[in-house]
């Protein structure tokens, strides 16, 4: 039997947007023909216990290492191959390219027949890095293909490898589940649960982090409800930044028009998503292009809700809209572009549903799960 081993250090109960990927694809996988080897999240108590129970409910074998960071080091190198062996795997998956695929050339040696590595956001950083850069060029000679999430990771890490590897790149973005994203997915709810019943609702759902762009969104907000005076902002996410956007919101006089929910269950985030008219997340790249949006998976959930979306222009996010179509690219470090478009939408709501349909279309017909995990059971 065709087996894999899923060599990776992002994996629940560790949060995030990649572990939810490789978690949602090996879901989609046979689970008798594949191994996950994956970092242990936290060595506290309670990190134990939620890890032991999470491994418990899957239907597939997760094997945790002692380490709450895999590094391709001689002995993690041993444990990976002997794993390769024990349970007769014959492919490898490395859920993010650097730098497990360097173990690559070892797992060849130890039986693996198929090796693939998929690159997120962080790798594009990587290769502007003259050592990093070295190593992404002997994690492409080492495995059989590289995939990439959009059309900007894909010509900055293409550039990293030998023209031979970067021609065996291969698209394998996240998904979407449309069937837990969807219009009626409980906004009203929500809405009324915040008082918002009545009000136009801008929802950003993410990380509070600077590169996400919150604060881009309450800097627009003045000239937001100079035009729609009940609007109001709804910030879905915990995050390190949470402080300083709160402080924004009263400097800037607009903390009556921000809610601020804090980290969100994720079985709550669709209803969440439904609770917005219009979606926006002006991201923007940072640190000289090291700190960048990979994709934004949250355009497509809030697209697959049936809503508009404002995104930002940093690195992979315009793949995860159609300008013009499903909604509008505006530059992120820029509050008034953001501001119009947000007011264009709010004023308009044809507009908005004929921009809601066409996205929820658009999930449908390319980043459904189980189309993007039959692309990589094929590359497997």
């Amino acid at each position: 039997m065709h087996k894999t081993l899923i060599v990776t250090n992002d994996f629940p109960p560790r949060p995030g947007g990649i572990q939810a990927f490789l978690h949602n694809m090996a879901l989609r996988l046979d689970p008798e023909r594949i191994v996950v080897y994956a970092s242990t999240w936290k060595r506290s108590r309670e990190g134990v216990e939620a890890t032991a129970a999470f491994d418990a409910e899957q239907p597939f074998t997760v094997v945790r290492d002692r380490s709450t960071m895999l590094l391709p080091t001689p002995r993690v190198t041993r444990r990976a191959v002997g794993l390769l062996r024990e349970h007769g795997c014959s492919s490898v998956w490395f859920g993010a390219a650097a730098p497990l695929g360097l173990m690559g050339p070892a797992l060849r040696r130890a039986g693996a027949e198929r090796i693939v590595a998929t690159t997120h956001g962080h790798e594009a950083g990587w290769a502007q890095l003259p050592v990093a850069r070295q190593l992404l060029r002997r994690t492409g000679e080492g495995t059989d293909t590289i995939t990439y999430l959009g059309e900007y990771t894909r010509s900055r890490i293409a550039g990293a490898l030998t023209q031979q590897a970067a021609a065996r790149m291969v698209q394998l973005p996240p998904g979407v589940d449309e069937k837990t994203f969807h219009p009626g997915s409980g906004g009203d709810a929500v809405r009324s649960g915040l008082g918002l019943t009545d009000r136009p609702v801008v929802v950003c759902v993410s990380r509070l982090v600077p590169r996400k762009g919150q604060d881009t969104l309450i800097r627009a907000l003045p000239a937001i409800l100079a035009r729609v005076p009940d609007a109001v902002l709804l910030v879905v996410g915990g995050g390190p930044y949470e402080a300083d956007l709160r402080k924004l919101a009263s400097d800037t006089g607009v903390s009556a028009s921000v809610r601020f929910t804090g980290a969100v269950p994720w079985a709550e985030l669709p209803a969440h998503y439904g609770a917005g008219d219009v979606f926006a997340m002006p991201c923007r790249t940072r640190r000289g292009g090291l700190d960048v949006e990979g994709l934004g998976i949250v355009y497509l959930e809030a697209s697959a809700t049936g809503l508009p979306v404002v995104a930002g222009d940093s690195g992979g996010a315009p793949d995860a809209v159609l300008d013009g179509e499903t909604g509008w690219v505006v530059r992120g470090d820029s509050p008034g572009d953001a501001a119009e478009r947000i007011v264009t939408l709010l004023e308009d709501p044809g507009l908005r549903g004929r921009m809601g349909e066409r996205g929820r279309a658009w999930v449908e017909e390319k980043w459904r799960w189980d189309l993007l995990a039959e692309k990589l059971r094929g590359l497997l």
